[in-house]
Protein backbone atom coordinates (compact mmCIF):
# COMPACT_ATOMS: atom_id res chain seq x y z
CA UNK A 1 0.00 0.00 0.00
CA UNK A 2 2.89 2.33 0.83
CA UNK A 3 4.39 1.69 -2.76
CA UNK A 4 1.08 3.07 -4.29
CA UNK A 5 0.84 5.74 -2.25
CA UNK A 6 4.34 7.37 -3.93
CA UNK A 7 3.96 9.56 -6.80
CA UNK A 8 5.29 7.18 -9.76
CA UNK A 9 8.40 9.02 -11.70
CA UNK A 10 6.18 9.50 -15.01
CA UNK A 11 3.39 11.66 -13.28
CA UNK A 12 5.83 13.91 -11.49
CA UNK A 13 6.17 16.20 -14.23
CA UNK A 14 2.37 16.74 -14.37
CA UNK A 15 2.50 17.47 -11.05
CA UNK A 16 4.76 19.91 -11.47
CA UNK A 17 3.15 21.66 -13.81
CA UNK A 18 0.03 22.38 -12.14
CA UNK A 19 1.99 23.68 -9.36
CA UNK A 20 3.29 25.81 -11.55
CA UNK A 21 -0.10 27.01 -12.67
CA UNK A 22 -1.57 26.43 -8.71
CA UNK A 23 1.80 29.44 -7.63
CA UNK A 24 1.01 31.41 -10.24
CA UNK A 25 -2.56 32.02 -9.31
CA UNK A 26 -1.79 32.14 -5.54
CA UNK A 27 1.11 34.48 -6.14
CA UNK A 28 -0.77 37.08 -8.17
CA UNK A 29 -3.61 37.20 -5.60
CA UNK A 30 -1.39 38.79 -2.75
CA UNK A 31 2.21 40.01 -4.24
CA UNK A 32 -0.11 42.65 -5.39
CA UNK A 33 -1.05 44.34 -1.81
CA UNK A 34 2.21 45.44 -0.92
CA UNK A 35 2.03 47.66 -4.18
CA UNK A 36 -0.85 49.04 -3.97
CA UNK A 37 0.33 52.59 -2.24
CA UNK A 38 3.62 52.59 -4.96
CA UNK A 39 1.26 51.95 -8.06
CA UNK A 40 -1.74 54.51 -6.92
CA UNK A 41 1.59 57.33 -6.93
CA UNK A 42 2.71 56.06 -10.64
CA UNK A 43 -0.83 56.33 -11.76
CA UNK A 44 -1.94 59.92 -9.49
CA UNK A 45 -4.59 58.33 -7.89
CA UNK A 46 -5.35 57.90 -4.13
CA UNK A 47 -4.25 54.83 -2.68
CA UNK A 48 -7.58 54.52 -0.55
CA UNK A 49 -9.62 54.02 -4.36
CA UNK A 50 -7.74 51.48 -5.90
CA UNK A 51 -8.70 48.67 -4.34
CA UNK A 52 -10.83 47.62 -7.95
CA UNK A 53 -7.28 46.80 -9.28
CA UNK A 54 -7.73 43.65 -6.37
CA UNK A 55 -11.28 43.34 -7.04
CA UNK A 56 -11.73 43.29 -10.88
CA UNK A 57 -9.02 40.53 -10.51
CA UNK A 58 -10.90 38.67 -7.52
CA UNK A 59 -14.36 38.90 -9.04
CA UNK A 60 -13.09 37.55 -12.63
CA UNK A 61 -11.84 34.28 -10.63
CA UNK A 62 -15.33 33.65 -8.76
CA UNK A 63 -16.87 33.91 -12.15
CA UNK A 64 -14.80 31.88 -14.51
CA UNK A 65 -14.76 28.99 -11.60
CA UNK A 66 -18.19 27.54 -13.16
CA UNK A 67 -16.77 27.39 -16.26
CA UNK A 68 -13.74 26.07 -15.92
CA UNK A 69 -14.37 22.19 -15.42
CA UNK A 70 -16.61 22.07 -18.53
CA UNK A 71 -14.07 23.85 -20.94
CA UNK A 72 -11.69 21.26 -19.91
CA UNK A 73 -14.08 18.05 -20.57
CA UNK A 74 -15.32 19.83 -23.92
CA UNK A 75 -12.18 20.73 -25.36
CA UNK A 76 -9.24 18.81 -23.39
CA UNK A 77 -7.31 19.51 -20.92
CA UNK A 78 -4.17 20.59 -22.51
CA UNK A 79 -5.91 23.04 -25.15
CA UNK A 80 -8.01 24.74 -21.56
CA UNK A 81 -4.40 24.66 -19.64
CA UNK A 82 -1.99 26.07 -22.11
CA UNK A 83 -5.34 28.94 -22.97
CA UNK A 84 -5.67 29.82 -19.26
CA UNK A 85 -1.47 30.20 -18.86
CA UNK A 86 -1.46 32.14 -22.27
CA UNK A 87 -4.25 34.61 -21.46
CA UNK A 88 -2.63 35.13 -18.18
CA UNK A 89 0.82 36.05 -18.91
CA UNK A 90 -0.32 38.13 -21.60
CA UNK A 91 -2.20 40.11 -19.00
CA UNK A 92 -0.01 40.09 -17.21
CA UNK A 93 2.06 42.10 -19.79
CA UNK A 94 -0.36 44.36 -20.01
CA UNK A 95 -1.00 44.97 -16.66
CA UNK A 96 2.74 46.01 -16.52
CA UNK A 97 1.91 47.99 -19.59
CA UNK A 98 -1.16 50.26 -18.47
CA UNK A 99 -1.05 53.88 -18.21
CA UNK A 100 -4.19 54.47 -16.44
CA UNK A 101 -6.27 52.54 -13.68
CA UNK A 102 -8.90 51.78 -15.86
CA UNK A 103 -6.35 50.18 -18.43
CA UNK A 104 -4.96 48.54 -15.18
CA UNK A 105 -8.28 46.97 -13.91
CA UNK A 106 -9.18 45.94 -17.55
CA UNK A 107 -6.15 43.67 -17.31
CA UNK A 108 -6.22 42.56 -13.75
CA UNK A 109 -10.07 41.03 -15.18
CA UNK A 110 -8.28 39.26 -18.17
CA UNK A 111 -5.72 37.96 -15.41
CA UNK A 112 -8.48 36.84 -13.60
CA UNK A 113 -10.22 34.86 -15.95
CA UNK A 114 -6.90 33.13 -16.86
CA UNK A 115 -6.37 32.49 -13.34
CA UNK A 116 -9.86 31.23 -13.12
CA UNK A 117 -8.96 28.12 -15.16
CA UNK A 118 -5.22 27.52 -13.54
CA UNK A 119 -6.11 25.81 -10.36
CA UNK A 120 -9.53 23.96 -11.16
CA UNK A 121 -7.79 22.59 -13.98
CA UNK A 122 -4.26 21.42 -12.87
CA UNK A 123 -6.24 19.80 -10.33
CA UNK A 124 -8.92 18.12 -12.79
CA UNK A 125 -5.82 17.04 -14.85
CA UNK A 126 -4.37 15.28 -11.63
CA UNK A 127 -7.54 13.69 -11.10
CA UNK A 128 -8.33 12.12 -14.48
CA UNK A 129 -4.75 11.49 -15.01
CA UNK A 130 -3.01 10.52 -11.75
CA UNK A 131 -3.82 6.72 -10.48
CA UNK A 132 -6.28 6.86 -7.03
CA UNK A 133 -3.67 5.76 -4.73
CA UNK A 134 -0.94 8.30 -5.83
CA UNK A 135 -3.71 11.00 -6.10
CA UNK A 136 -3.00 12.21 -2.44
CA UNK A 137 0.90 12.45 -2.67
CA UNK A 138 0.23 15.04 -6.04
CA UNK A 139 -2.17 17.07 -4.44
CA UNK A 140 -0.15 17.27 -1.16
CA UNK A 141 2.13 18.53 -3.58
CA UNK A 142 0.85 20.43 -5.77
CA UNK A 143 -0.65 22.28 -2.24
CA UNK A 144 2.75 23.03 -1.10
CA UNK A 145 3.45 25.27 -3.96
CA UNK A 146 0.12 27.29 -3.26
CA UNK A 147 1.08 27.84 0.61
CA UNK A 148 4.52 29.24 -0.85
CA UNK A 149 3.06 32.14 -2.94
CA UNK A 150 1.05 33.61 -0.08
CA UNK A 151 4.42 33.04 1.82
CA UNK A 152 6.70 34.94 -0.78
CA UNK A 153 4.05 37.14 -2.25
CA UNK A 154 4.02 40.49 0.07
CA UNK A 155 7.61 40.74 0.88
CA UNK A 156 8.34 39.56 -3.15
CA UNK A 157 6.15 42.68 -4.23
CA UNK A 158 7.94 44.86 -1.23
CA UNK A 159 11.37 43.99 -2.86
CA UNK A 160 10.54 44.41 -6.36
CA UNK A 161 8.95 48.13 -5.47
CA UNK A 162 12.73 48.50 -3.51
CA UNK A 163 14.66 46.88 -6.55
CA UNK A 164 12.89 48.08 -9.31
CA UNK A 165 9.25 49.48 -10.11
CA UNK A 166 5.64 48.09 -9.50
CA UNK A 167 5.37 47.00 -13.33
CA UNK A 168 7.56 44.03 -12.54
CA UNK A 169 5.26 42.70 -9.50
CA UNK A 170 3.36 41.62 -13.05
CA UNK A 171 5.81 41.31 -15.19
CA UNK A 172 7.33 38.30 -13.06
CA UNK A 173 4.66 36.05 -14.21
CA UNK A 174 6.00 36.61 -17.67
CA UNK A 175 8.75 33.81 -17.43
CA UNK A 176 6.90 31.70 -15.31
CA UNK A 177 4.04 32.01 -17.91
CA UNK A 178 6.42 30.43 -20.99
CA UNK A 179 8.04 28.17 -19.17
CA UNK A 180 4.69 26.47 -17.69
CA UNK A 181 2.95 26.81 -21.41
CA UNK A 182 6.06 24.59 -22.59
CA UNK A 183 5.72 22.23 -20.09
CA UNK A 184 1.97 22.10 -21.00
CA UNK A 185 2.50 21.06 -24.49
CA UNK A 186 5.05 18.38 -23.43
CA UNK A 187 3.55 16.51 -20.40
CA UNK A 188 -0.28 17.47 -20.05
CA UNK A 189 -2.04 15.06 -22.21
CA UNK A 190 -5.34 16.30 -23.61
CA UNK A 191 -7.88 14.41 -21.93
CA UNK A 192 -11.32 14.91 -24.08
CA UNK A 193 -14.43 13.76 -22.62
CA UNK A 194 -16.90 11.93 -25.09
CA UNK A 195 -20.10 12.99 -23.61
CA UNK A 196 -20.58 16.43 -22.27
CA UNK A 197 -23.68 18.26 -21.31
CA UNK A 198 -24.97 21.46 -22.63
CA UNK A 199 -23.38 24.48 -20.69
CA UNK A 200 -25.94 26.13 -18.65
CA UNK A 201 -25.26 29.51 -20.08
CA UNK A 202 -28.51 31.40 -18.41
CA UNK A 203 -27.68 30.32 -15.05
CA UNK A 204 -23.91 31.36 -15.63
CA UNK A 205 -25.01 34.96 -16.93
CA UNK A 206 -27.05 35.18 -14.05
CA UNK A 207 -24.79 34.41 -11.66
CA UNK A 208 -21.84 36.07 -13.37
CA UNK A 209 -24.78 39.25 -12.65
CA UNK A 210 -25.33 39.00 -9.41
CA UNK A 211 -21.61 38.64 -8.11
CA UNK A 212 -20.69 42.06 -10.03
CA UNK A 213 -23.64 43.49 -8.95
CA UNK A 214 -23.30 43.30 -5.89
CA UNK A 215 -19.75 44.27 -5.45
CA UNK A 216 -20.37 46.90 -7.96
CA UNK A 217 -22.77 48.05 -5.42
CA UNK A 218 -20.82 48.27 -2.46
CA UNK A 219 -17.80 50.02 -4.47
CA UNK A 220 -20.13 52.73 -5.59
CA UNK A 221 -21.16 53.71 -2.09
CA UNK A 222 -18.41 56.15 -1.61
CA UNK A 223 -17.42 57.18 -5.54
CA UNK A 224 -18.80 60.68 -5.36
CA UNK A 225 -19.55 60.43 -9.31
CA UNK A 226 -21.91 58.07 -9.19
CA UNK A 227 -25.55 59.03 -7.59
CA UNK A 228 -27.38 56.64 -5.12
CA UNK A 229 -29.63 55.23 -8.46
CA UNK A 230 -26.46 53.72 -9.92
CA UNK A 231 -26.43 51.91 -6.69
CA UNK A 232 -30.05 50.77 -6.03
CA UNK A 233 -29.06 49.55 -9.21
CA UNK A 234 -26.56 47.75 -9.42
CA UNK A 235 -27.93 46.09 -6.37
CA UNK A 236 -31.11 45.67 -7.77
CA UNK A 237 -29.90 43.96 -10.81
CA UNK A 238 -27.94 41.28 -8.18
CA UNK A 239 -31.55 40.67 -6.29
CA UNK A 240 -33.28 40.29 -9.31
CA UNK A 241 -30.85 37.61 -10.97
CA UNK A 242 -30.57 36.05 -7.62
CA UNK A 243 -34.13 35.13 -7.93
CA UNK A 244 -34.13 34.38 -10.88
CA UNK A 245 -31.16 31.75 -10.31
CA UNK A 246 -33.63 30.41 -7.70
CA UNK A 247 -36.47 29.97 -10.30
CA UNK A 248 -33.86 28.82 -13.08
CA UNK A 249 -32.00 25.98 -10.70
CA UNK A 250 -35.21 24.79 -9.82
CA UNK A 251 -36.79 24.04 -13.51
CA UNK A 252 -33.75 23.32 -15.19
CA UNK A 253 -32.23 20.05 -14.40
CA UNK A 254 -28.90 20.70 -16.34
CA UNK A 255 -28.61 24.05 -14.25
CA UNK A 256 -25.02 24.73 -12.91
CA UNK A 257 -26.07 24.13 -9.07
CA UNK A 258 -29.27 22.32 -8.40
CA UNK A 259 -31.55 23.73 -5.79
CA UNK A 260 -31.51 20.29 -4.44
CA UNK A 261 -27.87 21.44 -3.37
CA UNK A 262 -28.94 23.66 -1.37
CA UNK A 263 -31.66 21.58 1.13
CA UNK A 264 -28.43 20.04 2.76
CA UNK A 265 -29.11 22.03 6.13
CA UNK A 266 -25.19 21.49 6.56
CA UNK A 267 -24.06 22.68 3.17
CA UNK A 268 -26.42 25.91 3.35
CA UNK A 269 -25.36 26.85 6.71
CA UNK A 270 -21.30 26.33 4.93
CA UNK A 271 -21.72 27.94 2.88
CA UNK A 272 -23.83 30.96 4.39
CA UNK A 273 -20.64 31.20 7.38
CA UNK A 274 -18.14 30.97 4.67
CA UNK A 275 -19.58 34.18 2.48
CA UNK A 276 -19.81 36.16 5.80
CA UNK A 277 -16.57 34.42 7.93
CA UNK A 278 -14.24 35.55 5.03
CA UNK A 279 -15.36 39.23 4.83
CA UNK A 280 -13.05 40.22 7.86
CA UNK A 281 -10.83 37.55 7.48
CA UNK A 282 -9.85 37.94 3.43
CA UNK A 283 -9.64 41.72 3.95
CA UNK A 284 -7.05 42.39 6.30
CA UNK A 285 -4.21 41.12 3.75
CA UNK A 286 -5.72 44.38 1.60
CA UNK A 287 -6.09 46.52 4.87
CA UNK A 288 -3.11 45.63 6.46
CA UNK A 289 -0.07 46.36 4.49
CA UNK A 290 -2.18 49.77 3.25
CA UNK A 291 -2.33 50.54 6.97
CA UNK A 292 1.31 49.82 7.40
CA UNK A 293 2.59 52.09 4.55
CA UNK A 294 -0.13 54.93 4.42
CA UNK A 295 -0.94 55.65 7.89
CA UNK A 296 2.89 54.47 9.77
CA UNK A 297 4.70 55.34 6.44
CA UNK A 298 6.37 51.59 6.36
CA UNK A 299 8.48 51.47 3.24
CA UNK A 300 6.94 48.36 0.88
CA UNK A 301 9.53 46.31 1.72
CA UNK A 302 8.88 46.11 5.28
CA UNK A 303 5.38 46.15 5.29
CA UNK A 304 5.76 42.99 2.91
CA UNK A 305 7.91 41.29 5.10
CA UNK A 306 5.80 41.76 8.49
CA UNK A 307 2.71 39.92 6.40
CA UNK A 308 5.39 36.90 6.67
CA UNK A 309 3.79 35.95 10.02
CA UNK A 310 0.54 35.83 8.97
CA UNK A 311 1.27 33.27 6.46
CA UNK A 312 3.51 31.60 9.32
CA UNK A 313 0.28 31.35 11.59
CA UNK A 314 -1.56 29.46 8.54
CA UNK A 315 1.15 26.89 7.74
CA UNK A 316 1.08 26.54 11.39
CA UNK A 317 -2.37 25.96 12.19
CA UNK A 318 -2.40 22.84 9.60
CA UNK A 319 -0.79 20.64 12.49
CA UNK A 320 -3.10 21.31 14.86
CA UNK A 321 -6.85 21.32 13.51
CA UNK A 322 -7.42 18.04 13.68
CA UNK A 323 -6.85 17.13 17.40
CA UNK A 324 -8.99 20.98 17.74
CA UNK A 325 -11.64 19.36 15.84
CA UNK A 326 -11.74 15.94 17.55
CA UNK A 327 -12.27 17.82 20.67
CA UNK A 328 -14.53 20.31 20.08
CA UNK A 329 -16.95 19.17 16.78
CA UNK A 330 -17.70 21.71 14.13
CA UNK A 331 -20.23 23.51 15.74
CA UNK A 332 -18.51 24.54 19.06
CA UNK A 333 -15.05 24.93 17.46
CA UNK A 334 -16.73 27.84 14.76
CA UNK A 335 -18.82 29.31 16.78
CA UNK A 336 -15.74 30.17 19.31
CA UNK A 337 -13.42 30.51 16.44
CA UNK A 338 -15.66 32.78 14.71
CA UNK A 339 -15.75 35.05 18.01
CA UNK A 340 -11.74 34.96 18.59
CA UNK A 341 -11.05 35.93 14.99
CA UNK A 342 -13.40 38.71 14.88
CA UNK A 343 -11.81 40.11 18.51
CA UNK A 344 -8.66 39.11 16.87
CA UNK A 345 -9.22 42.05 14.04
CA UNK A 346 -10.66 44.18 16.13
CA UNK A 347 -7.31 43.92 18.48
CA UNK A 348 -5.47 45.31 15.34
CA UNK A 349 -6.63 49.26 16.44
CA UNK A 350 -4.12 48.73 19.19
CA UNK A 351 -1.14 48.72 16.52
CA UNK A 352 -0.03 52.06 16.48
CA UNK A 353 3.71 52.82 14.53
CA UNK A 354 5.41 52.70 17.91
CA UNK A 355 4.33 48.81 18.66
CA UNK A 356 7.59 46.75 18.58
CA UNK A 357 8.04 44.68 15.77
CA UNK A 358 8.14 41.70 17.79
CA UNK A 359 4.48 42.31 19.53
CA UNK A 360 3.63 43.16 15.62
CA UNK A 361 5.33 39.46 14.17
CA UNK A 362 3.22 37.67 17.23
CA UNK A 363 0.00 39.65 16.32
CA UNK A 364 0.03 38.69 12.77
CA UNK A 365 0.97 35.08 13.51
CA UNK A 366 -2.01 34.64 16.06
CA UNK A 367 -4.32 36.09 13.42
CA UNK A 368 -2.88 33.47 10.55
CA UNK A 369 -3.58 30.71 13.08
CA UNK A 370 -6.98 31.72 13.98
CA UNK A 371 -8.10 32.32 10.24
CA UNK A 372 -6.50 29.06 8.87
CA UNK A 373 -8.26 27.56 11.35
CA UNK A 374 -11.50 29.07 10.33
CA UNK A 375 -11.27 28.56 6.92
CA UNK A 376 -10.10 24.70 7.05
CA UNK A 377 -13.34 24.18 9.63
CA UNK A 378 -16.12 26.10 7.46
CA UNK A 379 -14.69 24.32 4.33
CA UNK A 380 -15.00 20.05 5.46
CA UNK A 381 -18.31 21.14 7.09
CA UNK A 382 -19.71 22.63 3.79
CA UNK A 383 -18.75 19.72 2.12
CA UNK A 384 -18.65 16.57 5.48
CA UNK A 385 -22.47 16.16 4.20
CA UNK A 386 -22.31 15.77 0.36
CA UNK A 387 -23.51 12.69 -1.70
CA UNK A 388 -20.80 11.23 -4.06
CA UNK A 389 -22.88 13.10 -6.96
CA UNK A 390 -23.27 16.34 -5.24
CA UNK A 391 -19.37 16.81 -4.22
CA UNK A 392 -18.57 18.09 -7.18
CA UNK A 393 -21.32 21.26 -7.75
CA UNK A 394 -20.67 21.79 -3.91
CA UNK A 395 -17.15 22.03 -4.16
CA UNK A 396 -17.37 24.43 -7.40
CA UNK A 397 -20.10 26.36 -5.53
CA UNK A 398 -17.79 26.61 -2.27
CA UNK A 399 -14.73 27.56 -4.44
CA UNK A 400 -16.94 30.55 -6.12
CA UNK A 401 -18.42 31.64 -2.55
CA UNK A 402 -14.64 31.85 -1.13
CA UNK A 403 -13.50 34.05 -3.68
CA UNK A 404 -16.94 36.63 -4.11
CA UNK A 405 -16.51 36.44 -0.20
CA UNK A 406 -12.81 38.01 -0.83
CA UNK A 407 -13.69 40.51 -3.61
CA UNK A 408 -16.74 41.49 -0.88
CA UNK A 409 -14.98 42.10 1.72
CA UNK A 410 -11.93 44.26 0.21
CA UNK A 411 -14.86 46.39 -1.26
CA UNK A 412 -16.73 46.57 1.66
CA UNK A 413 -13.40 47.48 3.42
CA UNK A 414 -12.37 50.12 1.03
CA UNK A 415 -15.72 51.37 1.29
CA UNK A 416 -15.86 52.22 4.93
CA UNK A 417 -12.25 53.20 5.02
CA UNK A 418 -13.28 55.95 2.45
CA UNK A 419 -16.56 56.65 4.70
CA UNK A 420 -14.09 56.53 7.64
CA UNK A 421 -11.18 58.79 6.13
CA UNK A 422 -14.03 61.48 4.69
CA UNK A 423 -15.28 61.70 8.28
CA UNK A 424 -12.06 62.44 10.19
CA UNK A 425 -10.16 63.96 7.78
CA UNK A 426 -7.08 63.08 5.53
CA UNK A 427 -5.32 64.03 8.73
CA UNK A 428 -6.30 61.23 10.21
CA UNK A 429 -6.07 58.18 8.57
CA UNK A 430 -4.80 55.86 11.57
CA UNK A 431 -8.45 56.57 13.05
CA UNK A 432 -9.88 55.38 10.11
CA UNK A 433 -8.26 52.50 9.93
CA UNK A 434 -9.05 51.53 13.09
CA UNK A 435 -12.46 52.33 12.95
CA UNK A 436 -12.61 50.21 9.95
CA UNK A 437 -11.09 47.12 11.49
CA UNK A 438 -13.40 47.30 14.38
CA UNK A 439 -16.09 47.39 11.78
CA UNK A 440 -14.57 44.03 10.18
CA UNK A 441 -13.96 42.85 12.90
CA UNK A 442 -17.37 42.68 14.11
CA UNK A 443 -19.10 41.29 10.93
CA UNK A 444 -17.48 38.27 12.25
CA UNK A 445 -18.01 38.32 15.73
CA UNK A 446 -21.66 38.25 14.26
CA UNK A 447 -21.05 35.44 12.22
CA UNK A 448 -20.79 33.02 14.84
CA UNK A 449 -24.32 33.13 15.13
CA UNK A 450 -25.06 32.07 11.59
CA UNK A 451 -23.07 28.72 12.97
CA UNK A 452 -25.01 28.36 16.19
CA UNK A 453 -27.97 27.14 13.86
CA UNK A 454 -25.73 23.83 13.34
CA UNK A 455 -27.04 20.46 14.88
CA UNK A 456 -25.64 20.45 18.69
CA UNK A 457 -24.16 16.82 17.44
CA UNK A 458 -22.28 18.65 14.34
Amino acid sequence: MEEHSKLQPEFRGLVLLASVGFFMQALDTTIIFTALPAIAHSLNENPLDIHGVVIGYILAVAAGIPISGWLADKYGLKKVYFLSILIFTLASLGCGLSQTLDQLIFFRILQGLGGALLMPVARLALLKVIPKGQFISAISTMNISGLIGPLIGPALGGWLLKAATWHWIFWVNIPIGLIGMIFTLKVMPNVIEKNVNRFDLSGFLLIACAMIGIVLGIEQITNVSHSINMIVFCLGVACIAIALYIFHANANPDALFRAHLFRNRTFTIGILGNLFARLGGNSLPFLLPLMLQVAFKIEPYIAGLMMTPLVLGSLFSKSIIRPIMQRLGYRRFLIINSLLVGLCIVSFTFTHLDTPIWFKAIHFFVFGVLNSLQFVAMNALTLSELSVEESSPGNSFLSMIMMLSMSIGIAMSGTILNLFTDHYGVGNTVHAFHSTLVCMGVINIITALIFSKLKKKV
